[in-house]
């Protein structure tokens, strides 16, 4: 297995050629989460794998609480479904709060300081369901909690941790935090083996082919909990290997689909999910292109090929490429993909720089 036919099987996994998919709670599930700190593009993450999505469609969902935002494996935020949020956090949040922990001790967080503020947090949200950063900071600072620099981030992602709360409806442009027990009334918690074994399967089913190391760093897992996911997945999962390394995946028989042309957004998961990058970019091009991560990116048949800027008005989106191939230049699949990123906003393509 080569380099372009991991990419075609990482696309297909994706569900970036062909969705099987109408409904974003039903992709989330099925890829387990979806980062989501830059929250405009992770709407657009979730628009290149769900047919007829649109941003305000998947705003009403997230809305409406059949999307949650909340920090869970690596210490960010994901997209994660109602039904999985228990038992991904207790699988994966003690790992974050240990890694925080050394954070805290710098930013002088004390175990008190979590402590109350979860208290003041769960009496606030009972009171009012739905409360922005803004309406928080006034109720930490009445209890002289330290909030400064970076430490309500800290301390609101300790609740979020503990699975007292996540994310709540937007006001206007805000977010705002709710109490999970309310966003999330049934959400089952798993046995650690269980729990372990879906991480696993759901991983390597919508990202395979992939590698152990590959999983490591997107779940926060340790290595032997990782080879306890593959022995229980045994069933479903086999591996190739290529060049020295076991590539994981489903063994559901591929299909060909047609090339592709994306534009995708910074931290999708084509590109986020991986740790070796070098099946979909040359290594001589990361740096140029945030190193696949950091800005959107042009992906055409596997490949990365350029990046993307969007500058939007009321009524339209300006989209700019740059293209990493010299002499390299957008073509009409290219401003087929952009029309389609402005249908998916409800806006006009302005003219493409």
């Amino acid at each position: 297995m080569n380099s372009p036919q991991i990419a075609k099987l990482r696309q297909q996994h994706q569900q970036l050629l062909h969705s099987h998919f109408t409904r974003p709670a039903e992709l989330i599930q099925w890829m387990g989460c979806v980062q989501a700190q830059d929250y405009a593009g992770a709407k657009w993450a979730i628009g290149n794998r769900v047919q007829g999505s649109t941003d305000a469609s998947i705003e009403k969902d997230f809305n409406e609480g059949r999307l949650l935002r909340t920090h869970v494996l690596r210490p960010t935020w994901h997209f994660v479904a109602p039904e999985d949020i228990g038992w991904m956090l207790q699988l994966t949040a003690p790992r974050i709060k240990a890694f925080n922990k050394r954070l805290h001790e710098k930013l002088g967080i004390s175990e008190k300081d979590l402590h109350r503020s979860r208290t003041i947090l769960g009496q606030a949200l009972s009171d009012q369901p739905f409360l922005t950063r803004t309406a928080i900071l006034p109720l930490l600072h009445k209890a002289k909690i330290n909030t400064d620099d970076i430490r309500l981030g800290f301390l609101l992602m300790d609740a979020e941790l503990e699975g007292l709360i996540c994310s709540g409806p937007r006001q206007g442009k805000q977010f705002t935090y709710a109490l999970l027990a309310n966003r999330a009334a049934s959400t089952p918690i798993l046995e650690r083996d269980e729990a372990i074994a879906q991480l696993t399967l759901r991983y390597f089913r919508s990202r395979g082919p992939a590698t152990v190391t590959d999983f490591q760093w997107w779940s926060g897992l340790n290595m032997a909990d990782i080879k306890t996911g593959l022995v229980l997945n045994k069933t479903a999962l086999h591996h190739i290997v290529t060049n020295g390394q076991a590539y994981w995946f489903t063994r559901e028989e591929p299909v060909k689909p047609a090339p592709a042309t994306l534009l995708l957004p910074a931290y999708d998961e084509y590109a986020v999910a991986y740790k070796d990058r070098s099946d979909i970019l040359p290594a001589t091009k990361m740096a140029e292109t945030g190193y696949g991560i950091f800005k959107p990116v042009i992906v055409v048949n596997g490949q990365v090929v350029g990046t993307w800027s969007r500058k939007e008005s009321r009524t339209g989106v300006e989209v700019s490429t740059q293209m990493i191939t010299p002499g390299s230049k957008t073509t009409r699949v290219l401003e087929a993909a952009i029309s389609s990123y402005a249908a998916f906003l409800g806006k006009n393509k302005k003219e493409m720089a």
